[in-house]
């Protein structure tokens, strides 16, 4: 038994990525459930308009990121779908406060803050002249017009991440990938025949999600389908390009899950996804700014819950794109540096070439060769 125990610490002491994993994702999810995981929102930024914009009190925890005297319940509605605010103060005879409920537990925290700030609330005034509120794009603060837009983009991590990496790797592992190296195939004939299947069943997961989510759950979609492909399109591109590097540095299909759960159970938890991203700690909070989910929630919610136009929106799309882009190179250049440029004559610096390749020795044609 001894000497079993042994060889498992051996064993366990050369596998140097599972020991690291083991390590580091306990220390992971202290911290991430140690930041991030309240839900709890102390700032609630919020824009002030009407004739008196300019001398309406407005208190804690609602912080003021613009007043604009000359505009109006319009101008302020769009500040609202344009998500550069959370609630929108209307001054005038009396008072109208807008608040955004596609942001669920700030918009939750709004109408706390305002009825325990009573009628003088938000530039209110007593009596008849009380504020009126209103809950746009969520009325009924249901927490399936929230969720189902961003289990849409955690359909897209999965099958994007989880599933392509590990079919790779099982290819690899079974040498099927040597056997493509030999063939007379560019590296990005091989990449992009692994993964426009993976794309494809992606495509339909999320179609089935969102149908089930506005037919069953009553989730609305209210604007563009095709700004809401786009984003999907982008962000799909920078999962299965994660899930190809992912399997690329893979030795097997038990390090590509525990590779892939590392990436995707920060962006289940700091993508806004679950809590607000207002309610998570500073030190956090940067890396909710890094992960491409935060950037597909804003694009899900903005587009199905407040008919965001592609306008406002080009800042999220640029950086799926860019990130896209980045990411897709990367997985080329792992996948050319394995197969190496099999259609032009060059070698790779992967697995040693297949018997009976090009420039490889035969092992029958030696075997004859020594008996004679």
């Amino acid at each position: 038994m001894w000497a079993m125990i042994v060889k498992e610490f051996r064993q366990l002491r050369r596998d140097r990525r599972t020991l690291a994993m083991m390590i580091v994702l306990p220390v992971v999810l202290l911290v991430v459930f140690g930041y991030a995981a309240s839900f709890d929102v102390s700032t609630i930024p919020a824009v002030v308009a009407g004739p008196r914009a300019a001398l309406a009190p407005v208190s804690a925890p609602f912080q003021v990121v613009q007043r604009a005297p000359a505009e109006g319940a319009a101008w302020a509605q769009n500040e609202l779908r344009d998500g550069h605010a959370a609630v929108a103060v209307v001054t005038g005879p009396r008072t109208l406060v807008l608040i955004d409920g596609s942001q669920l537990f700030t918009a939750k925290a709004a109408l706390s803050a305002l009825q325990a700030a009573g009628p003088h609330a938000a530039g209110g005034q007593a009596g008849p002249q009380a504020p009126l509120v209103r809950v746009l794009y969520n009325p009924g603060l249901k927490t399936s017009y929230i969720m189902i837009p961003g289990l849409a983009g955690v359909v897209l991590v999965f099958v994007g991440i989880i599933i392509t990496s590990l079919g790779v790797v099982r290819e690899r592992q079974t040498g099927t990938l040597e056997q493509l190296a030999v063939m007379p195939l560019r590296p990005r004939d091989v990449f992009l025949g692994k993964i426009v299947p993976y794309f494809a069943v992606a495509a339909v997961d999320l179609a089935i999600v969102l149908t089930v989510g506005v037919a069953l759950f009553g989730v609305p979609f209210r604007g563009s389908y095709a700004v809401f492909a786009l984003g999907a399109l982008l962000f799909l591109f920078v999962t299965l390009g994660i899930g190809v590097l992912i399997s690329s540095v893979s030795e097997n299909q038990g390090q590509a899950i525990q590779m892939s759960f590392m990436f995707t159970l920060p962006q289940v938890l700091l993508s806004g996804l679950i809590f607000p991203l207002s309610s998570i700690a500073v030190g956090v909070r940067w890396i909710s700014y890094i992960l491409p989910l935060t950037y597909f929630n804003e694009i899900s919610r903005g587009v199905m819950l407040r008919a965001e136009p592609i306008g406002p929106l080009w800042p999220p799309l640029l950086f799926l794109a860019l990130l896209g882009l980045v990411v897709m190179t990367l997985a080329m250049l792992r996948f050319r540096s394995y197969l190496g440029p099999a259609g032009s004559g060059g070698g790779r610096s992967g697995p040693a070439a297949a018997p009976g390749a090009a420039g490889a020795p035969d092992p029958a044609a030696a075997a004859v060769a020594e008996s004679r």
